[in-house]
Order: C-alpha cells, then structure tokens, then sequence
C-alpha cells in the first residue's frame, strides 16, 4: 500500500495533537488530555457546562459545613498544676477556665474541699463550740464527718449546676465543670472562714465579708461555667443561681 494508505492506517496518538476525539458531525477536537480540552491544563471551570458551577457550590457547602462546626471557645491548653490551678483561680480566673474546661481535677478538688471542711466547722459559734467542749474521741470523728459532708455537699451542688447548663444548651465536660465549681466555692470562702475562726461566724464584719466573697463566688462560677459550657452570661448566671443561693445559706453567712 501506498504511503497515504500507511499514514492513514499507522496514525498514533499524538497524530492529530494528543488525545483527541471523534466528535458527532465528522470534525474532530481536543480530547480530554488535550491542552484546549476539559482535561486539559487549560481547561476553564465551565468546560462541561454546569460542572465548573456545581465545584464551586459543593467547595461552598464544605467551608460552610467545617466553619459551622466550629466552637467559639479556643482550644484547651495542657493541665495545669495544682499550684498554679489555685492560684490560677483567683488572678487568672478567665484563662485557668478556659486552659482546664476539657481536664478534670479531682485530686486537688477533693483535696482542698476536705480541709476546707474540716476547718469549716469551726466557723459557725455553736457548732465550734460542741467540738471544743467535747470529748477527743467524740469531736474528731464529728470533725471528719463534716468535712466528708462538705465534700459530698460541693460535689452535689456542681453536678446541678452541670446539669442545668446542660440544659440550657451548653456543652461542657461533667467532671471539669463540677470540679471547678468546688474549688470556686471554697477558695471564694477563705477569707470569711478565717476570720470566722477568731471573731465568730455571728460578728458583723464576718457576716459582710461573706456578702462580699458570695459575690465574688457568684462572678467566678457564672464567668466558668460560660467558658466551660460555652453559654451567654445570663444563661450562666442561670444555670448557677441553684448553687449560689445553696452556699449563700449554708455556708456565706453561717446561717446555720
């Protein structure tokens, strides 16, 4: 056969400019692979009609998707110590709840609300008063009992709070929340305990004092709980109102 024949017949691949296609009506263009072609690195986002429209809606619906599964709240730090936690509370209240709302801290919560209770009872008068006058082996197990009830009581009085913020929408941890929650209301109670312990949980100045740390009490749980259940203020402040009026009774003002 001729040359045309063979030219015809041994066409390869890259004879008509790459990979190109047989197109209806007899006229040929550029494959898929071709510079020009939908393939191609030249290729438009509208090469097949309604594609290059249908990437940008589905890249639209991703960056959504992700930007809404998104929390406000920023990402949670490494545990901090016990030291720095308890300090943290009081001077850096806003980033020690934010560095520890994914963390719990049961050893150093149990501990100091422990002793906390222990020293508790001696700042209420009568109840003072029934230890001292009483017998070694009768006020020590009555020492110890009332610090285990405090603990109990703390511990109690976070898991409403928990659960009411939960309620309210918030997405907080359990065991963070309550245990900030008991380490807030004993550190917040320090200083009313420790005049307490010399003038009397009657005496004016301790009854004022106690006005003053249940406030302070009241602003550090409200500002936890909405860092650690990411909630709005005012529904922080509700989710805690059960806890707050429970310690402004048992505990603030020794009213019992």
């Amino acid at each position: 056969m001729g040359d045309g024949a063979y030219g015809a017949q041994g066409a390869g691949p890259g004879a008509y400019g790459g990979a190109e296609q047989y197109r209806g009506g007899g006229s040929y263009g550029p494959g898929p692979g071709s510079p020009g072609g939908p393939g191609g690195e030249n290729a438009g986002p509208y090469a097949y009609p309604g594609r290059g429209r249908e990437r940008d809606l589905e890249a639209y619906d991703n960056v959504a998707t992700y930007r809404a599964g998104q929390s406000s709240a920023p990402p949670a730090g490494p545990r901090l110590p016990w030291k720095e936690l308890l300090s943290g509370i009081v001077r850096r209240p806003s980033q020690t709840f934010w560095r520890m709302r994914d963390h719990t801290m049961w050893a150093p919560a149990l501990t100091v609300t422990f002793v906390y209770g222990l020293l508790a009872v001696f700042g209420f008068d009568a109840a003072r008063h029934d230890v001292l006058s009483a017998s070694l082996s009768t006020s020590i197990p009555w020492v110890l009992t009332t610090g285990v009830a405090v603990v109990l009581g703390t511990l109690t009085l976070g898991a409403v709070t928990n659960t009411l913020a939960r309620q309210f929408g918030g997405d907080g941890a359990w065991a963070p929340t309550v245990g900030l929650s008991m380490l807030i209301t004993v550190l917040t109670d320090v200083p009313r305990l420790f005049f307490a312990l010399f003038l009397g949980g009657g005496n004016g100045f301790v009854q004022l004092l106690g006005w003053l740390t249940w406030v302070a009490c009241a602003a550090l749980l409200t500002s936890m709980v909405s860092k650690s259940h990411d909630l709005p203020w005012g529904k922080a402040l509700g989710a805690a109102s059960l806890q707050l009026v429970a310690l402004l009774i048992l505990f603030k003002l020794a009213l019992i």
